[in-house]
């Protein structure tokens, strides 16, 4: 198959199928397709019990590929993912590591937890994420793996665990479906119980599709989008947004393989919807998304488009209103710092609203708020 060919199976043998069995899922459903076919790694986030894990190895499923997955705790150590060291060369004075089966020969890598990681295999990690090479000793190794997936409900608040958590270029929160979903989530759940866990898909792509897939980057046109696209990068950084130039390099990995998901080998203003997945902390995601969203709204949508180009989430006023009066009703039971943080966080998100009249009526709200916390 051509490059296009395989994004195309990939969407609409791999990707497609998974929507109907993940109600509500569609847009990490298309961030994990992106992420596979960029060759970039992917972070989700989220709370226990809203189908992290059960993504991921449903499509590790529909890959024919050798996948390795783990469940990282603080007392994980480098053999569980590595390898032990390999007994008859170690009696003859080498240390060589036995990596059968495990994270060096995988193609398809699933870290749960990942941030539960200890010192003893952090920096082994930070290069497998960043340069896909294992090193123990004098060993040293190009790895094959065409995707790392990472899972965590929570948020990496020590500095070494964020240069881990830096490692992943693309962030999507998996948060539980509304309510009005929970009829066919209970449905598809059910369904997805007659399934076997790590029973194959027949007609599933292979790594070598996958590597020549990411390998056809390069041949994507990146031209129409150039300009659009060093704004976007100027205007978030002057945001707040830490976006380096390592980063904004890469990024351009991941608008090409939204082009050829689409059948395309020319970007457009639309595939920087990707972009929404940059945020390194929760109260960034709706501005991010309202940002990227008013770039992308300054072209005309045209067919060929990635349908999550136009799906822009910009906040809810209705909840956004609600958060803001607990918090005031709330306020006297709070740390002052506690509250403060929560109300910038707050705060944050309602310039993005949409309808004039509803935002400055939330701004007033958050005005109040500061009276009182200045008070």
């Amino acid at each position: 198959m051509t490059p296009l060919q395989i994004a195309s199976h990939l969407s609409d043998q791999i990707l497609r199928p998974m929507k109907s069995v993940f109600v509500g899922k569609e847009e990490i459903i298309d961030i994990m397709g992106i992420a596979l076919a960029g060759g970039e790694n992917l972070f989700l986030h989220g709370p226990p019990g809203t189908a992290k894990s059960a993504l991921v190895h449903e499509l590790a499923r529909r890959l024919d590929a050798r996948a390795f997955d783990y469940l990282l705790t603080r007392f994980t150590e480098p053999g569980e993912l590595f390898g032990p060291f390999d007994i008859r060369k170690l009696r003859e004075g080498d240390l060589v590591t036995n990596t059968e089966g495990m994270l060096p020969e995988a193609d398809f890598v699933f870290l749960d937890e990942l941030l539960n990681a200890n010192s003893a295999i952090l920096n082994s990690l930070l290069l497998v994420l960043n340069e896909r090479v294992f090193r123990r000793g004098r060993e040293t190794r190009k790895l094959p793996a065409l995707l790392v997936v990472s899972a965590s409900n929570h948020l990496p608040e020590e500095e070494a665990l964020k240069a881990l958590f830096d490692r992943f270029l693309l962030r999507v929160h998996c948060g539980y479906v509304p309510e009005a979903e929970l009829a066919a989530v209970l449905e598809a759940g059910w369904a997805l119980e007659s399934i076997k866990r790590g029973t194959p898909v027949s007609g599933g792509l292979s790594a070598a599709e996958i590597r020549l897939l990411q390998d056809s980057l390069p041949a994507v046109d990146l031209t129409p989008i150039r300009g659009a696209y060093l704004e976007l990068i100027a205007r978030l950084r002057a945001a707040g947004m830490e976006v380096s130039d390592r980063r904004a390099v890469k990024l351009q990995r991941v608008i090409a393989a939204s082009a050829l998901m689409c059948g395309r080998m020319e970007a457009r203003v639309s595939d920087l919807w990707v972009l929404r997945c940059i945020w390194d902390r929760g109260e960034q995601r709706e501005m991010l998304a309202a940002m990227v969203q008013e770039t992308i709204n300054k072209d005309t949508p045209a067919t060929g488009d990635h349908p999550q180009a136009h799906g822009g989430n910009a906040p809810d006023p209705e909840s956004l209103a609600r958060d803001l009066d607990v918090l005031s009703e709330g306020w006297a039971d709070l740390a002052a710092g506690v509250a403060k943080d929560r109300l910038s966080a707050l705060a944050a998100r309602v310039p993005w609203v949409r309808q004039s009249e509803t935002r400055e009526a939330l701004q007033e709200k958050v005005e109040a708020l500061w009276r009182k916390a200045e008070a």
